[in-house]
C-alpha cells in the first residue's frame, strides 16, 4: 500500500474519553483498520482532562475495541511513565517500574503490544536514565521496539544509548508554527521520528470551522480569531494548486500532513482525528502524498515555518 520508505500513518488516542466518545473511538478503530492501518499510538495517562477518574480510559477503550473484534495484528504504541492525567510532571521511570509495566501491557495487549516508550523526562542523571534504557532494551530483546516522547535532554539519552543500542522511534511536536527535531540533533538519522501536533493543536485556516469538539476549544485556545498565518498559508495552497494532474491542497491539516511526509528521519504521521469523515478525509490526503510529488509544498511550508519561527 505505501510506497517504500514513506512514513505510515498512526492513530492517536489522546482525546479519547474527553471529546471523543467510546462509540466515536469504535468508529474510527473500525474505519482505520479497515483502510489497512494498523499502528495506534495511547498512553497511560490519556486522555489528560484533569479528570482522575478518567486515568488510563483511553487504553481501556483500546482494550475493550481489540477484545471486541478478537484482534491480533495491531501494533500499539504505548507511553508509560506518568502517574497521573492531571498535567503534571509527576512520573515514575525506574527500571524497575517499567519491568511492571512491560508486564502489565504485554497482558493487556498480547501480540497487538509493538512499542513501549518513555514519556516525559525531565531528568538530567545519567545513572537514571541509563537505568531506564536498560528496561527499554529488555523489552526490545522480547521483541517490542523502544521510543521517547517528551525528553528534555535527548543528548544525554544519545549518549548513553551509544553502549545499549536501541533504536529509538521518537514522538515530536512536530508542525509549520513549531518544531522539537532541532533538539533531537544528537539523534538525527539514528532514529525513526513520529511527529504529532501537525494541526498546530487544532488550527483552522477558517475560524467558523470550530466546533464544541475542536481539540483547541478543549485546550483553551483562541477560536474566535484568525490566526496569523491563515493568510499567508491560503496564498501558499494557491500556488501549491496550480500544479496540475494531483489532488488539491485544501485545508491546514492537509499542509500538517505534507510538512511531516517530507521531513528528515520521519517514519510515521500521528492523526489526531475526532470523527470519521476527518480521518478519511486524511488517509486520502495521504495516499496522494504517497502517490504524486509534494515537495514543493514542503519547501514552502518550510519557509514559511522559518519566518514564524524565533
Amino acid at each position: 500500500m505505501n510506497e517504500p520508505h514513506a512514513p505510515t500513518l498512526v492513530l492517536g488516542t489522546a482525546m479519547w474519553g474527553w471529546t471523543i466518545s467510546p462509540p466515536t473511538c469504535f468508529d474510527l478503530l473500525d474505519h482505520f483498520y479497515q483502510e489497512g492501518f494498523r499502528e495506534v499510538d495511547s498512553a497511560t495517562n490519556y486522555p489528560i482532562n484533569k479528570k482522575p477518574e478518567d486515568f488510563r480510559k483511553a487504553e481501556a477503550i483500546l482494550q475493550e475495541w481489540i477484545q471486541v473484534n478478537n484482534i491480533q495484528d495491531l501494533k500499539v504504541m504505548m507511553k508509560v511513565g506518568s502517574i497521573n492525567n492531571l498535567r503534571t510532571p509527576e512520573n515514575n521511570l525506574s527500571k524497575s517500574f517499567l519491568l511492571i509495566l512491560l508486564d502489565e501491557y504485554g497482558n493487556l495487549f498480547g501480540p497487538n503490544l509493538d512499542t513501549l516508550m518513555i514519556h516525559w523526562d525531565n531528568r538530567s542523571e545519567e545513572n537514571e536514565i541509563r537505568e531506564s534504557l536498560e528496561a527499554l532494551k529488555i523489552a526490545q530483546e522480547a521483541g517490542l521496539r523502544a521510543g521517547l516522547s517528551g525528553i528534555k535532554h535527548p543528548e544525554i539519552y544519545a549518549r548513553i544509548n551509544e553502549a545499549i543500542g536501541l533504536k529509538f522511534r521518537i514522538q515530536i511536536k512536530h508542525n509549520v508554527l513549531y518544531s522539537d527535531y532541532p533538539r533531537y540533533e544528537s539523534l538525527h538519522g539514528r532514529a525513526g521520528f513520529i511527529p504529532y501536533g501537525i494541526n498546530a493543536g487544532g488550527i483552522k485556516l477558517d475560524p467558523k470551522a470550530y466546533n464544541e469538539s475542536s481539540s483547541l476549544k478543549a485546550r483553551g485556545g483562541n477560536t474566535e480569531e484568525e490566526h496569523p498565518i491563515a493568510a499567508p498559508l491560503r496564498a501558499i495552497l494557491g500556488q501549491a494548486n496550480q500544479i496540475k494532474g494531483r489532488p488539491a491542497v485544501s485545508n491546514f491539516n492537509h499542509c500538517g500532513m505534507a510538512f511531516a511526509f517530507h521531513s528528515p528521519d520521519v517514519e510515521g504521521i500521528l492523526l489526531g482525528a475526532s470523527r470519521v469523515s476527518q480521518l478519511a478525509e486524511s488517509i486520502g490526503f495521504y495516499r496522494a502524498l504517497s502517490t504524486y510529488g509534494y515537495l514543493d509544498l514542503y519547501q514552502s511550508l518550510n519557509s514559511l515555518k522559518n519566518k514564524f519561527t524565533p
